[in-house]
């Protein structure tokens, strides 16, 4: 089988943060948020190769990180879009690689910014024993949250109703962009862009699959992180820190105390600071500060100020 690893988007909801890199290479403790998914996919003997659906804007920090790394099987495959207002949805995104790199396997498809409670071998056991297209389910616990998401209902595993960002979900099992079609199901991508349906959430395009043929749903119920916005991001950090901290090598920290999930990167400099719950990115200076649940990007300054819940681009001062 092969495998396309979504990145494609330009994150706006984190920008400044994402305004020059993607989401999917933020650091989540000593790796990126999409190195979990190339390791599952790297260590998997079934996945043949791993496509990186991602934009002409991004490309060449996506073909650095490939490089730098010890993975042998992604490769890029770059859409014709270089901003947000030319996206052709991820649904139309998909279409077009299938045709553009001549898939004819069978294929998974996965977010670059899911962090995900199970390794990807087992989803894809779980597709080779259904034989149908198959979704990742996970209980977000709250109806509010759900709301977010693609609400599914399930017999045994199978879909039996499916609402995508409903106003009144009628469960909290929500899809959660992981997907898997056999060989055989790949034509209907054009059939379902060609009805002139929605081209972007693939969740309207498993509703549309479920309504024809059966659609399984393997469920998990350990952890589940969709870094779409600056508080999931946190949540993600302190997931991976697990209540610690990191000082690269190349970091000072002088006369300050860190508390819980705090990551200070290489270059870095931190003096009579306080810091909790924040990412402080390489080169940055916080100086007589407090820091708390923030994002201080490369370069930029933060001196004599409190922050909270900031999020400070890069060659920023904030004094």
């Amino acid at each position: 089988m092969d495998a396309i690893v979504l990145a494609g988007g330009y994150a706006t909801r984190l920008w400044p943060i994402t305004r020059n890199r993607p989401k999917m290479l933020l650091p989540v403790g000593d790796e990126t948020i999409i190195d979990g998914i190339l390791s599952d996919l790297e260590a998997d003997d079934r996945v043949s190769d791993v496509y990186i659906s991602t934009n002409e804007y991004f490309a060449d920090e996506f073909r650095s990180h490939i490089e730098d790394s010890d993975f042998e099987k992604p490769q890029l495959s770059i859409e014709d879009t270089a901003d947000e207002d030319s996206k052709f949805g991820v649904v139309g995104a998909l279409a077009q690689l299938i045709e553009r790199e001549g898939i004819d396997d069978d294929m998974l498809v996965v977010a670059g910014d899911n962090l995900m409670g199970f390794d990807i071998g087992e989803f894809a056991s779980f597709f080779e024993e259904a034989g149908t297209p198959c979704i990742a389910a996970y209980d977000v616990g709250s109806k509010e949250r759900a709301t977010s998401y693609g609400v599914v209902e399930l017999d045994g595993t199978q879909v039996i109703g499916f609402q995508e960002k409903p106003d009144n979900p009628k469960s909290t099992l929500c899809s959660i962009a992981c997907y898997a079609f056999p060989s055989e199901t790949l034509p209907l991508f054009d059939d379902y862009l060609a009805e002139d349906n929605n081209p972007d959430e693939p969740g309207w395009l498993m509703q549309w699959l479920a309504e024809r043929d059966a659609v399984n749903a393997f469920t998990f119920d350990s952890y589940w992180y969709d870094v779409g916005e600056a508080d999931a991001y946190i949540e993600a950090v302190q997931w991976a820190l697990e209540n610690e901290s990191i000082v690269a090598d190349s970091a000072s920290v002088t006369n300050s105390k860190l508390g819980d999930n705090v990551h200070v990167m290489a270059d870095a400099t931190v003096t009579n600071a306080i810091l909790e719950d924040c990412v402080v990115f390489p080169g940055a200076t916080v100086e007589d500060a407090a820091v708390e649940w923030s994002l201080i990007d490369r370069e930029s300054i933060v001196s004599d100020v409190d922050l909270q819940g900031a999020l400070v681009g890069e060659h920023s001062k904030v004094r």
